[in-house]
């Protein structure tokens, strides 16, 4: 057969659509090569799906690759010659990239391209009138004030994402440096080579084109220090947005350990406080509060209560609407998404390219695994079925509670404790979303529960507990999935989880992922109820962690309760 390669894995298909073989040798090399301009749809024991999207071929296109090396990889990997059409729909879609750029004349943002029937084109878009003052010549258009973020989010839509080169306002200067040692340990310091990479491509040397945009990097590969790096860089007045007062207290924490910046210059703006000093740490929370439905929300402010030279998103991902709405008008700021994915589940991934910026820098995270940056992991999902009388109830229940019932299998409890015996004397999560579930495993083990009404103190409490090796289990709800510190534990048991959610998955894996002194292999379990919704949305929950290289060990619940789990049926979701 023409252009036919046996040992090739993909199979390209004029949708737009990639069929990965994971049986074959070459199956590695194509999943990382193709990871970079597709996104990962499905992933069954056999054959994934990876699709080729507008966006991820935006994406790829602003971190620099072309259409001709995106068309030349999938030749490489291709088990069949390249339809022509997908030739060219990669490169005419990858060409729209950067087709018109926005840059600052003076005091005035314009819109430019070299090609003049595009923009008069885009000149007689309806939804680009009001984004506009006027038609400057063939080649230009006036932006109105205040619309550098709108005329973004609108380009995007119609199909031609700006290159936006119009600069930044360089905001209240602050001397940032780093510390060579830690103020606590007294142990030297010094970002790895890929924070520092990282860094160098956000902030290109300080160019128009550099300072915004969303560096990608697993759970426990040290983002924080890439944002203190950021802030050095750019040595001004900056605002860190979290997702949670504990989040920001650890901020705040490794601000004074590993930068010179005065402890006084550092402040909080939360429930608990409402500091503004030159560095300021918040929460989405905190910035979204407000006393009732459709009334103000008065922390927005924020965003003008000082002249920042830098915004940081930690967890971009978790980004709500209104910070979204409010981001859009802080454009000529410099601004830092760090995210383990940015998978988003509420369709809003456009938003995150077209306000925050595009992905700059990924590292797939076994790569990262296979330099010993972050630690090795085993994922195990173990199926388990519903008692007899809650299989009835499940067969009877309404569509929408029957996730609820299969989740809450009451089986779990006596897995969980059968895994806590196995993994005696490990630090160890066991991690959950329902209130009442949680409490009845806490109680049969004997360990304290976290949830989202345990106070602050609280939680920093129970969490230097689990690290100082006073406790070895912590049973927590949802409110742990981000931003935790917890070198040392090596066991997650993930017993229910919210719906179909990718995010979360990966962010609980992340919790187990900081390298261990000792080299202790980290282990994830994900227990489910075996022909249910509960299965169904774990093989959904497993896709962004099938796509970085992780492979799940499925096990059955006849093989428990002494947990001898091996031989038996492997597989990736």
């Amino acid at each position: 057969m023409t252009g036919y390669n046996a040992d090739n894995p993909l199979i390209v298909q004029s949708d737009k659509s990639i069929l990965v073989e994971v049986a074959s040798p070459r199956y590695a090399l194509a999943r990382d090569a193709i990871a970079r301009f597709a996104e990962l749809e499905k992933s069954p024991e056999h054959v994934h799906t990876y699709r080729i999207t507008p966006l991820s071929l935006w994406n790829a296109a602003a971190s620099g690759m072309s259409g001709a090396g995106v068309v030349a990889t999938l030749v490489e990997f291709g088990k069949y010659e390249l339809p022509e059409s997908i030739r060219r729909d990669i490169v005419e879609l990858m060409s729209r990239y950067g087709r018109v750029r926005l840059v600052r004349e003076g005091d005035e943002l314009v819109l430019v391209g070299e090609d003049d029937v595009l923009i008069t084109e885009i000149f007689h878009q309806k939804e680009i009138r009001p984004l506009v003052r006027e038609r400057l010549d063939r080649f230009r258009l006036a932006v109105a004030p205040g619309m550098r973020g709108a005329i973004k989010q609108t380009l995007v839509k119609l199909g031609y994402p700006p290159e936006d080169v119009a600069g930044y306002v360089a905001g209240e200067a602050l001397e940032i440096a780093l510390r060579e040692t830690s103020r606590a340990t007294g142990e030297p310091f010094a970002p790895r080579d890929y924070q520092r990479e990282s860094v160098d491509v956000f902030h290109a040397g300080g160019r128009a084109s550099g300072g915004s945009g969303v560096i990608v990097l697993p759970c426990g590969a040290g983002k924080t220090i890439v944002g203190l790096a950021a802030m050095e860089a750019v040595g001004a007045n900056t605002l860190i947005l979290v997702p949670s007062t504990v989040a920001a207290r650890q901020w705040m924490t490794e601000i004074r350990d590993k930068t010179e910046i005065p402890q006084e210059s550092v402040g909080e703006y939360s429930g608990q406080a409402k500091e503004i000093r030159p560095v300021t740490v918040s929460t989405y929370q905190t910035l979204t509060y407000r006393k009732r439905k459709g009334a103000p929300m008065p922390h927005l402010r924020l965003f003008s209560e000082r002249d920042w030279g830098l915004i940081i998103y930690d967890e971009v991902h978790l980004l709500p609407a209104p910070v979204f709405r409010a981001t859009a008008e802080l454009q000529a700021r410099r601004r830092l998404g760090l995210t383990a994915t940015l998978v988003r589940e509420d369709g809003h991934a456009e938003d995150v390219f077209s306000l925050i910026g595009p992905k700059k820098y990924d590292v797939p995270w076994k790569d990262l695994e296979q330099q010993g940056w972050i630690a090795t992991a085993e994922c195990t999902e173990i199926r388990i079925p519903l008692p007899e009388a809650e299989r009835m109830e499940y067969a009877v229940a309404e569509q929408r509670l029957k996730y609820s019932i299969a989740a809450q299998n009451s089986t779990k409890e006596a897995i969980v404790e059968a895994l806590c015996r196995r993994h005696e004397g490990e630090q160890i999560l066991v991690i959950g979303q329902y209130i009442a579930q949680l409490k009845a495993v806490a109680a049969r083990l004997d360990a304290p529960l976290l949830t989202g009404k345990t106070s602050v103190g609280e939680r920093e409490r129970l969490y230097a507990a689990l690290r100082n090796g006073e406790i070895t289990r912590l049973v927590v709800s949802k409110v742990a999935n981000f931003s935790i510190d917890l070198p040392d534990v090596s066991v997650a048991i993930q017993i229910s989880g919210t719906y179909g959610s990718r995010q979360e998955e990966a962010q609980r894996l992340g919790r187990i992922l900081r390298p261990k002194q000792d080299g202790t292999l980290a282990h994830f379990y994900s227990v489910v109820s075996r022909d249910t919704r509960d299965q169904e949305f774990a093989a959904h929950r497993q896709l962004f962690l099938t796509e970085q290289g992780y492979r799940y060990n499925i096990r059955y619940g006849h093989e428990l309760p002494e947990l001898a789990l091996a031989p038996a049926e492997e597989a990736a979701p």
